[in-house]
């Protein structure tokens, strides 16, 4: 039995539809590590190469420190251990997105829910400890977060990264950077143009290979595309386990839907709305994502489903 991870997002920042064309010349790239993975920005020749890994890893910390359940005097953490009902005081960044995650979980029916991190403690996958309660037990003020459930936690590993991407995008906007394709830990955003004048492209992995292997080439435009797969973080060997929790049934989810790459207005609605789709399995993530018009592209080992499904405008963006 192995870890394995897979980066199942790749841009294709410089051009082509053959990896043998990521070596153009009219790109610069700079990038560092985020969230045990990386972060890494594309841009047109003159990028700022210093300003710009600063600025990234300023948000990085910021958000580490206010919502990593890995660290224990993050916001988050604190707020995970307090075992009181009453109304704690808490960064806005983090009441934020425990909105958009709230948000995410009432829109889906409870596929995306914040408070399984026990769960997926108990299989072996993340430091969370506490009960078990709903998403329903959370209670927010623009700067204060309340429990019904004294034990009751919050793991938003399934959103925090997409919306540390929006922050990244937004701050080096406001840097004055146009044209760039900007990745934090294989969940991507474009702004502007490639610098050859045309659309921003990147290359969704077939979760499905031995090796690194394009599955599909997506042009973005301004959405956000995010993917949750089991590889990435699952265990391998003669039986899988994801882990990613089904929270219909509390269990592991069904490994048989490799991955669920969507497109959405904001990276962390993408992020959500992927770890949603990917957690309640390929039939019903799939009727989830028709009835609410979500852009995704479903792909399963064929046993249970068809290979490929896409729905909402998923089509139209697809290059290859």
């Amino acid at each position: 039995m192995t870890f394995t991870r897979r980066t199942v997002i790749q841009g294709l920042a410089a051009a082509g539809f053959a990896p043998s064309c990521l070596a153009a010349g009219d790109v610069d790239v700079t990038g560092g590590l985020a969230f045990g993975s990386s972060w890494r920005v594309t841009a047109g020749s003159g990028l700022d190469k210093t300003t710009i890994p600063t600025e990234v890893a300023a948000i990085i910390d910021q958000v580490d420190k206010t919502m990593s359940p890995y660290l224990a005097q993050s916001d988050l953490s604190r707020f995970n251990t307090a075992a009181a009902t009453d109304w704690q005081e808490m960064p806005r960044s983090l009441c934020e997105v425990v909105y958009a995650a709230l948000d995410v979980a009432k829109l889906t029916d409870g596929a995306f829910d914040p408070t399984v991190g026990p769960l997926v403690s108990r299989y072996g996958f993340g430091p969370i400890a506490g009960g078990m309660g709903q998403f329903r037990d959370i209670h927010l003020r623009a700067a204060a977060l309340k429990k019904t459930v004294p034990d009751l936690t919050l793991d938003l590993c399934g959103i925090a990264k997409g919306y540390a991407l929006d922050r990244i995008t937004s701050r080096l906007q406001t840097l004055g950077l146009t044209d760039a394709l900007i990745e934090v830990g294989g969940e991507v955003r474009a702004i502007g143009q490639h610098p050859s004048g045309r659309s921003w492209q990147v290359a969704v992995s077939d979760p499905t290979a031995v090796d690194f292997g394009v599955r599909r080439i997506v042009a973005p435009g301004a959405l956000a595309l995010a993917t949750s797969g089991h590889v990435a973080n699952g265990i391998s060997g003669q039986y899988s386990t994801s882990h990613i929790i089904d929270p219909y049934v509390r269990t592991p989810a069904n490994t048989s839907l490799v991955s669920v790459t969507v497109l959405a207005p904001t990276a962390m609605r993408a992020d959500a709305l992927a770890t949603a789709l990917c957690a309640v399995g390929p039939e019903v993530g799939t009727q989830l994502a028709q009835r609410l018009n979500i852009s995704a592209l479903f792909i399963t080992d064929g046993t249970a489903a068809a290979v490929e499904v896409l729905t909402g405008d998923f089509a139209h963006h697809l290059l290859i």
